[in-house]
């Protein structure tokens, strides 16, 4: 099997993004094949990450996905000379109770795989006490083994020593160490990060990212501390398509799909249609099912409250052939989205759902769905696994329920998502059935 390193750390905000990046990038300059991870449902830091290293990155979620989906996934790297997996919070952050194979831990994924982690330590305000913080991470669970730190936010020389001190007593290796002042960051918005797509000199944060990681660190020792992990020998069960021929919204607005899913139903021998809303494109009529992915619609809203093209031929494509829509894809098919602003901006109208983004309230966490009605690729009574992640309020959903749905902790969940005729909705994003 392919050597593997997982970036994880203490906390969100130290600083994952920029090493993996880094590393990502720096060592495909040398020429190596790198085959990026991300732990956890999250759509934006996977696409920096595909750009980083020029392969495409899927998700390894402990939670949702079963072990054999795991190891199925990341035999992708097996043509790769390193399997880079960057965490997501905290090593040890999941939820209460365990999923499929875990909490949603990036620990889980470092115990499965047996990859070392390499912990990106945020060294502002303090100095030996990072290493005991790093040293009491690095024993908390067996099973899952530190390789070392990447010190960050390093205030000056003296300090830098104090750090390297610090965790050589706690017997810990010191892979690098980056200044406070680097000039490497991602812009964020309300959702997270800005999608990588959006981003006109993306390639020029890639290439500082990986001069960072290059000047700052021992690229020989990170390889060297790759390891590779027997990992489950069980198989995953193939994807179910939603469909033979797909039309997938694809542009700006509607670009949160997983890319398991995608490659998924690429490898079920289904067909892909991409077409762009913004771009007033219909679904293609050669389609037999439309599937219109969450992202950002609030953002567009106005553009797409105009795109007579897309509304009409989305219109007439759902009187004969399923659609279905996820999150934003869900907000778009519904009569309205009250923008932040409080406007309304009038959407396709196969559902009555109306959003509202005028008094945010955050939804957040893993979902559990069994399906009341049919969706595209699922019959009715199916167990779905998935994520919920956005910021509207729902203000009116008249229709039937699509599923029943609870929380991480098997609590119930208000947002059930609903269906009319042959379109439905959600805003749970699908991970895994």
């Amino acid at each position: 099997m392919t050597p593997g390193l997982i970036i994880s750390a203490p906390a969100s905000g130290c600083g994952k993004t920029t090493v993996a990046l880094g590393l990502a990038r720096a060592l495909r300059k040398r020429g190596l094949v790198i085959q990026p991870f991300k732990t956890g449902p999250d759509y934006i830091d996977p696409a920096y990450l595909a750009a980083a290293a020029g392969r495409d990155c899927f998700n390894l979620d402990s939670w949702a996905m079963p072990p054999g989906q795991i190891a199925s996934l990341v035999r992708a790297a097996e043509t790769a000379d390193l399997a880079l997996a960057e965490g997501s919070m905290g090593l040890f952050d999941g939820v209460a109770r365990p999923g499929a194979t875990g909490t949603g831990a990036t620990a889980d994924l470092a115990a499965l795989m047996g990859w070392p982690v390499v912990l990106v330590v945020d060294a502002s305000g303090q100095a030996q006490t990072a290493a005991a913080a790093a040293q009491g991470l690095a024993r908390f669970r067996s099973g899952v083994r530190v390789a070392g730190v990447v010190l960050n936010r390093v205030a000056s020389p003296r300090h830098e020593a104090l750090l390297r001190a610090g965790m050589a007593e706690a017997g810990l290796t010191v892979f690098g160490a980056l200044p406070r002042n680097a000039a490497v960051t991602v812009p964020e918005r309300h959702l997270g990060l800005v999608q990588a797509g959006e981003i006109p000199r993306l390639e020029v944060l890639l290439e500082d990212a990986a001069r960072l990681i290059t000047q700052n660190c021992d690229l020989d020792a990170l390889l060297a501390a790759a390891t590779s992990g027997a990992g489950p020998e069980t198989a995953a069960a193939p994807v179910a398509p939603p469909g033979q021929r797909i039309a997938l919204a694809r542009d700006e607005a509607f670009s949160f799909l997983y890319p398991h899913l995608h490659a998924g139903w690429r490898a079920a021998g289904a067909e892909i249609l991409p077409f762009s809303p913004l771009a007033d494109e219909a679904p293609p009529n050669t389609a037999d099912v439309c599937w219109l992915p969450g992202g950002y619609p609030e953002l567009h809203a106005g553009i797409l409250a105009s795109a007579s093209g897309f509304l009409e031929g989305l219109r007439r494509f759902a009187r004969t052939r399923p659609v279905h829509g996820e999150c934003g894809g869900y907000m778009v098919l519904g009569d309205a989205i009250l923008d932040a602003n409080g406007r309304n901006h009038a959407m396709a109208g196969l559902l009555g759902l109306v959003t509202s983004f005028a008094q945010r309230r955050l939804h957040l966490g893993y979902r559990r769905a069994t399906l009341k009605a049919p969706m595209p690729g699922h019959a009715e009574g199916a167990v779905l696994a998935g994520h919920e992640f956005h910021y509207a309020t729902i203000v009116a959903q008249p229709d039937a329920a699509l599923a029943a749905v609870t929380d991480s902790a098997g609590g119930p969940v208000t947002e059930t998502g609903s269906h009319r005729g042959l379109v439905s909705g959600s805003f749970f994003h699908l991970i895994n059935a």
